[in-house]
């Protein structure tokens, strides 16, 4: 146990989740507002977590939500992976109930109602600079099959957004599920209909034709547990929900 506030001697918890490795940012505050209203009030939540983050900002949210941040237990214990931390939060007063209801219809609205956005201008022959957020990257041509280029291309940018997606996405729920995931390694190919009508050598459809991914995960836990929980992130991915749509969407699963 670390020499940060812990819950006092023989907290229970009424409700445990596990967070796995999402931040504040990324859903797991919607999840918390979920999890608390299953809690009576003055009830104790748990929320088991790898993201290191969610120390520094959990302490802070619970006041401004009105409940009482209880402390933490570090380490593993029986069961637990290493480096997962056991956060306790109490319910607050019953008229908080209304409010945190309210609250997580709202958020939830919001995270419905989203909208990405992004700049992209022209930085130099073939070389494009995309800026989101805090972030800018580089482009170069739409689509390229040279050996060596500067920069990626859009294509590949597009191929390897699916693939990232889907990495982290799984990384992060088997560690919800507590399935223990050594090392997790995909593969993304693509191929076009016509790359000659893409540079206007030829009249045809420039579209992908298919585009194929092989995800390799490195587990001793069980296999048909880690091959469901890939099934049900792939399901749940916008990026590859909407090439499914567009393109044939063929995907391998295997543990190694």
């Amino acid at each position: 146990m670390s020499g940060k506030l812990a819950p006092p001697p023989g907290t229970t918890a009424d409700v445990v989740f596990d967070g796995g490795d999402l931040d504040c940012g990324s859903g797991l505050v919607l999840m918390i507002r979920e999890h608390m209203l299953l809690v009576p009030v003055g009830g104790v939540l748990e929320m088991k977590s790898s993201e290191p983050t969610v120390g520094d900002d959990l302490p802070p949210w619970c006041r401004m939500a009105g409940h009482e941040y209880l402390g933490r237990i570090d380490g593993a214990s029986p069961g637990q992976a290493p480096g997962v931390v056991r956060y306790f939060v109490r319910r607050g007063a019953q008229e908080q109930a209304a409010s945190e209801a309210k609250a997580l219809a709202d958020d939830k609205a919001k995270a419905k109602d989203y909208v990405w956005r992004l700049r992209t201008r022209a930085t130099g022959h073939q070389k494009a600079t995309v800026y989101c957020r805090n972030f800018s990257w580089v482009l170069g041509q739409s689509a390229s099959f040279e050996e060596k280029d500067a920069h990626p291309s859009a294509v590949e940018a597009l191929l390897g957004a699916l693939g990232g997606s889907l990495v982290t996405a799984f990384a992060t729920q088997c560690a919800r599920r507590g399935i223990e995931v050594d090392d997790i390694e995909l593969t993304v190919s693509g191929k076009l209909h016509n790359i000659l009508a893409h540079l206007g050598l030829e009249e045809g459809d420039p579209s992908f034709a298919g585009i194929e991914v092989k995800c390799y995960a490195s587990t001793l836990d069980d296999e048909a547990a880690a091959r469901a929980v890939f099934e049900d992130v792939v399901a749940r991915s916008p990026i590859a929900a909407t090439l499914a749509k567009a393109t044939t969407l063929t995907i391998k699963f295997a543990v190694v």
